[in-house]
Parts: C-alpha cells; structure tokens; sequence
C-alpha cells in the first residue's frame, strides 16, 4: 500500500493538487468522495451493467411518491434498444442531434420530452446520457464503438422504475478530530433513504433478529428472516414479489484508519442494518486506485493523471473528472484498467453484510434481477 492511511492520503493530496484552494484539507476530502463514486461507476459498468445504470435519479419511496430522494447510482430494466450510425463532427453531440438521426429509423420516440444533455462535447463524454424522458421511462445513449468517420451509438429505454440502487459514503473521524457529528447524520441519511426504497422492508424482533416484511398488492404480506426473503425474492420470477423490489446497496469507504469493516463504528453499524448489501472500499483499494493511476501512473494511464490534475487547476471551470463527466480517453483508459485488474480491484472490498457473504454473490444476484421478464413485472 503507498499510504500508511486515507488520512495520509488526504494530507498528500491537499498539499500537492489542493494547496490553492482556501481549504486544502476539505477540498481533498471531497475529491476522495469523487473518486469513491468513480470506482463504483466504473466496478458497475466493468461487471456488465453500463446500459442499466442512470446517474443522479430521484428515487421515490415505496408507499410515499410524494418524497424522492436522488441516488447516486440506480439500475433499470431495458424496455428496448437499438443502434445509429452517426458522422463525426467537431460540433457537440447533442440530444437534438442524435434525436433527429434516431426519427429517421422505426424506434418510435413519440411522448418523449428531449434534454439539453450532450453526450459528447469538446472531448467531454456525459455518463449515462439522458436525451429524452417519458411519464414511465428515460431515453439514453452511449458510445458503442467508433471508427475515423462515424459513430455507433447505443440508444436504450430505460423503466423509470430500478432494481437496484447504489450509494457511496465515506464516514468516521478525520485525523485530528475526536468526534465525527456531520458523518453519523449523514449516515442516518443515507440509511433512511436505503429503508424507503423498496417494498422489501426491515423490522426486528423483540430479541433482535432482523426480519423482512413485503406486502402484495391484496394487502397481504409475507414475513421471513431478512436474507432468506431477499433471496427469494430476487430468484422469484412472482410479479407480486418483484414489482416494487429495489436491492439497496451501499459502498462506504473510511475517513481514517481508525476503524475497519471487521471493527465498525455506529456508523458503519448504522449503514449495514439498513442497505440490503453494505460493501466496504478498504484504504488499500483507494490508496492503489490513486497511486497507479493518479500519482505514479505508467505510460500508459498517464493521461487519466493529466485528467485529474487538469480538473482541479486554480481557475478551472470544468471538472472532466468525475462520474457524470469524463474525458474520453480518460474514460477508455479507466474502462481498459478495470476490465484488466478486476480480480484486484474486487479485493479492494469487504462485505460488511450480509454477513458471510462474498462479491461474487452480489453479482450474480445483480446478474439475476438485470435478466428478469421487467417488461412483464410492470406493465
């Protein structure tokens, strides 16, 4: 590991990228928080994923529409897909555009509304690219391949309603600090929002045992050990059981190295009670993502350092470094390390709960719910 702690991590990133920023310290702790989401992004979309991920969406709560409450990561079923050819130009590429080339094939667009997102401008890819949206579904396109002329793009409809949602946080004490007020709430945040997603809900019993409870739509309600139901309930090809499911998952990483998945803080214990799945993203995980590939890069990903740095430069408007904006070549670059390193970047977590559980059931449990009827389930 090239750093004895995050927090070492933090105090070298402060003093050599963050040093002109009024608070140094703060502004590389935000940083960190950038790059946990973009390891999660880039995990997600590596195991097969890229198509069903929207970025920033509100999630509603199951019984309650009325609140919503933005996720960082949420996975949708595929309503239906197709492919458009496109010629290179040095304009943007605009919603506009690519709506105006998809009307001239048979993918009916009629009542959707379009975005004023570009999927690609100056260099700058938008993740997860939104060009129009319906009453019951999202319009989306990325970049399939490319060639000296054109373009192939891939445009999907996604359900408006997921199947999974991911969130990340980073909690605990920051060196120096005895006490950590600002993390536990937002632990607490984030716990309240992982029980009002789905219609798989948490209760104890009155010795502690932590149950599932999920009604039908006749009022009528199954009660299981939490996990055994969870399980059931995503092999389950029932309409009943899957049409308000969301797996909640939760990716925290440490402010510190005070404490660790095996040792956790009311935080942590906070998280793992509520999230369907808590995964932890250990200091060694972000120390090596930072030192391979931002602070001592090969030739090779040197471009993604130049990326980095260049985001956070005194003056600089544009962050082309984050989940939602990505240089290109930055983006093929980080697409190529975690397509080449993913049994070692997947050592980079601990499961925190359920309890003995690994990652590989994790993604097979995503692999099942991604390959569900949904077009069925909701209708």
């Amino acid at each position: 590991m090239a750093f004895e702690s995050v927090d070492k991590l933090q105090k070298v990133l402060a003093e050599e990228v963050f040093n002109h920023t009024k608070d140094p310290k703060k502004a590389a702790g935000r940083a960190l928080g950038t790059l946990v989401e973009i390891i999660t992004y880039y995990l997600i979309k590596t195991w097969g994923l890229n198509n069903q991920i929207s970025i920033e969406r509100g999630l509603e709560e199951y019984g309650n529409p009325d609140i919503t409450h933005n996720v960082e990561f949420s996975l949708h079923p595929i309503v239906r897909s197709t492919t458009i050819t496109i010629n290179k130009t040095d304009k943007s590429l605009t919603a506009n555009v690519i709506l105006k080339e998809l009307a001239k094939t048979d993918f009916n667009i009629q009542g959707f509304e379009r975005k004023n997102n570009s999927l690609l401008s100056n260099g700058v890819l938008r993740n997860a690219c939104t060009i129009a949206t319906s009453a019951n579904s999202f319009l989306l396109c990325s970049i399939k391949s490319e060639n000296e002329n054109t373009l192939e793009l891939h445009v999907f409809e996604q359900s408006i309603k997921p199947y999974t949602m991911f969130e990340c946080k980073r909690v605990g004490v920051e060196e120096g600090m005895t006490k950590g007020p600002q993390t536990i709430e937002k632990a607490k945040q984030g716990a309240y929002v992982a029980r009002s997603a789905s219609s798989l809900q948490k209760i104890r019993t009155e010795n502690g045992e932590l149950h599932g409870i999920i009604y039908k739509s006749d009022g009528s309600f199954i009660i299981k050990p939490f996990v055994d139901l969870m399980e059931e309930i995503i092999y389950s090809d029932d309409e009943e059981l899957l049409r308000r499911f969301i797996l909640t998952v939760g990716v925290v990483s440490n402010h510190g190295n005070w404490f660790t998945s095996d040792h956790p803080n009311k935080e942590l214990k906070v998280l793992a009670q509520s999230y369907d799945w808590l995964i932890f993203l250990t200091d060694k995980g972000l120390s090596e993502f930072i030192d391979n590939l931002l602070f001592n890069p090969t030739a090779e990903y040197k471009l993604i350092r130049e990326t980095f740095l260049s985001s956070y430069l005194e003056g600089k408007k544009k962050n082309e470094f984050t989940k939602v904006q990505m240089n290109i070549e930055a983006d093929r670059l980080l697409l190529k390390y975690f397509e080449s390193n993913i049994q070692n970047i997947e050592s980079w977590f601990n499961i925190i709960s359920p309890k003995n559980k690994s990652l590989e059931t994790l993604k097979n449990e995503l692999n099942e719910l991604k390959n569900k009827n949904w077009v069925n389930f909701l209708r």
